[in-house]
């Protein structure tokens, strides 16, 4: 299907009326159902360590703050994590951090070769930015997935939020272009309501979703934390800045299946923590097919900062997952099996493979 013309996503982002904006839930939820189905899959994250060697101006993690504990979970901590998503049910785990320099090349392809070998799970990796040999390593390993944030397409936004780290300069749009040639699922997105952010560049992150070909986009609305300089700052707000609210994060989330059709979207955690009566769930009916309980062991959970107020910070793992199937089953959906690799990596590796055939030399059987 058609991506949705500029012109149509600047009238639904601007748009407020209840009533309309129905009609914008009814798309969405209909092509969701079309090309991702019904199933809800859980991929269950754990947050391996809150360092991070980046001052980025919004984040509780970045290393100018010093009134954060930091930690960074063992191999022997995060195994027993991993066997615990199993037991769930999850297809996957999804390990987490910030720019840990003390997540070296090697502990991490172990890692991801343990939870491999020994749990059987796919593993997505959300490491930040990060050198090609180290990812090609961890994709070696057995690493599935890749995903990070390219945040807003708009550059002098995104340097006004990212400090260059240590005096390099990592382009983060040349790393997403690379993971898929290593072989990884590619995931992405936005955050909605950074100050300076207009309906504009919110139709051009849009744009790029389509453009990148995302197996995975992750949008959620712009918090920051207090001890950062954008939690300290009086920003002004011009006349067309998005609003960080959790209504323009579900017509961005409506806007993306409609550009994406075959991609996992999830209902993250910052909607619930908008709603947590159910603001996953209305994710969930407006274009969503993704959600990520967390694995992380209580005595982290809430160390991981990167804002305040989290929902869900004080839950057992147990609970959570017996929250949130329940939450799934009680809008009518279905709990995923399985590893649920997007339907859109699917369809590119069918497309790979007819190219190849039709481009075999005519008269030439099987080899």
């Amino acid at each position: 299907m058609n991506p949705p013309d500029r012109k149509e996503v600047l009238h639904w982002l601007a748009e407020t009326d209840g009533a309309r904006l129905e009609e914008l839930w009814l798309r969405a939820d209909q092509v969701r159902k079309e090309y991702v189905g019904d199933e809800v899959h859980l991929r269950g994250l754990i947050e391996i360590s809150n360092h991070c060697l980046r001052q980025c101006h919004y984040c509780g993690l970045r290393a100018g703050n010093r009134d954060i504990t930091r930690y960074r979970m063992t191999l022997d901590e995060i195994l027993p994590c991993a066997k615990q998503a199993k037991t769930f049910g999850y297809g996957t785990v999804v390990l987490q951090a910030g720019e840990d320099e003390g997540l070296t090349l090697e502990g991490v392809a172990q890692t991801v070769k343990r939870i491999k070998d020994e749990v059987g799970v796919a593993v997505t990796l959300s490491l930040g930015e990060r050198t090609v040999e180290e990812l090609r390593a961890w994709r070696e390993a057995g690493a599935d997935r890749y995903l990070l944030r390219f945040e807003t397409s708009n550059t002098e936004l995104f340097s006004r939020m990212h400090p260059p780290r240590g005096g390099q300069r990592f382009s983060r749009m040349e790393v997403l272009r690379k993971l898929g040639p290593l072989g990884y699922e590619v995931g992405s997105g936005v955050m909605i309501g950074i100050p300076g952010q207009s309906y504009a560049d919110l139709a051009n992150d849009l744009e790029l979703f389509h453009e990148l070909d995302l197996d995975m986009i992750g949008v959620g609305p712009f918090i920051t934390h207090p001890a950062t300089p954008f939690g300290k700052a009086q920003a002004t707000t011009p006349d067309d800045q998005v609003p960080a609210t959790e209504l323009m994060t579900y017509k961005v989330i409506a806007l993306a299946r409609l550009a994406c059709p075959d991609a996992n979207i999830p209902s993250t955690t910052a909607l619930a923590t908008l709603n947590i009566e159910e603001g996953r769930e209305l994710g969930l009916q407006r274009g969503a097919n993704i959600v990520m309980p967390n694995l992380t062991p209580p005595e982290y959970r809430a160390l991981y900062e990167i804002y305040p107020a989290k929902a869900c910070v004080r839950e057992t793992a147990d609970l959570c997952n017996r929250c949130i199937t329940g939450r799934i089953r009680g809008i009518g959906r279905r709990i995923g099996e399985g590893e649920g690799a997007s339907p859109n990596l699917r369809r590119r590796r069918r497309s790979k493979g007819l190219a190849r055939i039709a481009a075999r030399p005519r008269g030439l059987g099987r080899s």
